[in-house]
């Protein structure tokens, strides 16, 4: 049986990793998360801590779920930001290496500005302006540097069993007639089974390399919680906003990308896998 450590298992995306594989004959998950009880305990940004894990294990492969994905805490805590989305890669690309595992690593479309006009394919140049883009791209320079056989997958608007985007506006709608959601930043909202999916499907082969991971279409956040409501019967009125106006009702807020469309342009080229769409997958998701 073929050993796989889950980095950050509970997660949104480990706990869909978790769920794929499952009754899987095939794989044993080694679930690893920092001081969290019933799992294996493991601190990505500890090298030593790494080493020890991947020689006592001798995993096939590791899926990093870690990140600190707190996008406004990351423009106030950098150094922990850094720690965990860069010198965590770079810690798991040396221990991969050492033991001969498969490195899948998980990144975000916050490694481009957010100005762009047509789907972001794997080739364009990227540009953060967030401190998350910026430790999550010198994360993927670290895997790209140092890892053998690795994948990094680009993901976007990720929900899925967890705190999410999806949860908070139904919670919302319990108490709300109305909610004010911005209309000027488009996105793919993403299933985490979907992405899970993904990833499963990479793993076993060698197709190497940076891929974008996406559910297909895109929408703003206004039309995606449109959606939402729609799909779960909820009278809760949507008022558009504008990035800016929101900034003066939250004006703690990083800012986001206006634009941040993946172009799953690697798997069109390179496998037969494609995501669902992404009104597709909220629907199952709602389920």
């Amino acid at each position: 049986m073929k050993k796989i450590i889950v980095t950050g298992c509970n997660g949104q995306l480990g706990r869909a990793i978790n769920d794929i594989y499952g009754n899987d004959p095939e794989y044993e998950l080694v679930n690893t998360d920092y001081n969290v009880e019933g799992v294996k305990n493991a601190d990505i940004t500890d090298l030593n801590m790494m080493l020890d894990l991947f020689r006592s294990e001798k995993p096939y492969a590791v899926i990093n779920c870690a990140a600190y994905t707190a996008v406004d805490a990351c423009e106030v805590n950098v150094d922990a930001a850094y720690k965990l989305n860069a010198i965590g890669p770079r810690n798991l690309s040396i221990a991969a290496n050492e033991t001969g595992a498969k490195l899948m690593h998980i990144s975000t479309d916050y490694v481009f500005s957010g100005d762009g006009t047509k789907p972001y394919t794997e080739f364009d140049p990227t540009g953060p302006r967030a401190m998350y883009g910026i430790t999550k791209l010198a994360g993927e320079n670290f895997v790209k540097d140092l890892a053998k056989d690795y994948f990094i997958i680009r993901t976007a608007w990720l929900y899925g069993d967890g705190k999410n985007f999806v949860k908070t506006m139904l919670r919302l709608s319990e108490t709300h007639d109305e909610v004010t959601v911005v209309d000027d930043q488009v996105g793919s909202p993403t299933s985490a089974k979907e992405l899970a999916r993904a990833i499963k499907y990479l793993i076993p082969g060698e197709n190497y390399g940076l891929f974008h991971g996406t559910c297909e279409g895109m929408c703003s956040w206004a039309d995606f919680t449109k959606e939402i409501y729609r799909l779960a019967g909820k009278d809760t009125r949507v008022i558009p906003v504008t990035s800016e106006e929101y900034k003066i009702i939250n004006p703690a807020s990083a800012d986001r990308p206006k634009y941040s469309v993946l172009d799953n342009y690697m798997f069109r080229l390179t496998s037969p896998f494609v995501f669902a769409d992404w009104e597709k997958a909220i629907h199952e998701y709602l389920k």
